[in-house]
């Protein structure tokens, strides 16, 4: 009895295994590799990725780069900023820009932003914030929280 209850419990080990790397690999790997979108096993993981959220507030802040190139700002893509090689990890949908916002480490920030986009004349680091993202999802409010010359 002992025996086939280890045995169970080794093979949904095994199994359980097997679809959380295939659910790791699919995006990164093996959607490329086959040329088509693999099937996404939904109830494996939360929408967020592999961060279980205990307490969601309804407000929702997140750091946004503004290029400023002869008086026009255009929006930076947050993975061209902070560009991620590893594997099933994706820094800009876990909010890794909102470190950007201290003023503390604004003068570090601009100088790897001009060292990265040097084709731009100043950059806007702005914190964004919905102030409800369940009732009212298109209003975004924005400040400027400083400014690289």
């Amino acid at each position: 009895m002992l025996l086939r209850r280890n045995r169970a419990i080794t093979w949904f080990v095994i199994c359980w295994t097997l679809l959380f790397q295939y659910e790791t690999l699919r995006a990164s790997y093996l959607n490329p590799l086959v040329k088509r979108e693999l099937p996404k096993l939904r109830l494996l993981f939360p929408p967020a990725g592999w961060i279980m959220f205990f307490n969601v507030d309804k407000a929702y802040g997140f750091a946004e780069v503004y290029g400023i190139r002869d008086g026009t700002p255009t929006l930076l893509d947050p993975h061209d900023i902070l560009e991620t090689k590893a594997v099933g990890y994706d820094n800009i949908h876990r909010n890794v820009l909102i470190g950007t916002l201290y003023p503390q480490r604004a003068r570090q920030f601009c100088s790897f932003l001009k060292r990265k986009f040097s084709g731009y004349d100043a950059f806007l680091v702005i914190y964004a914030q919905y102030p409800d993202i369940v009732e009212t999802p298109e209003r975004i409010l924005r400040r400027v929280m400083y400014r690289c010359e």
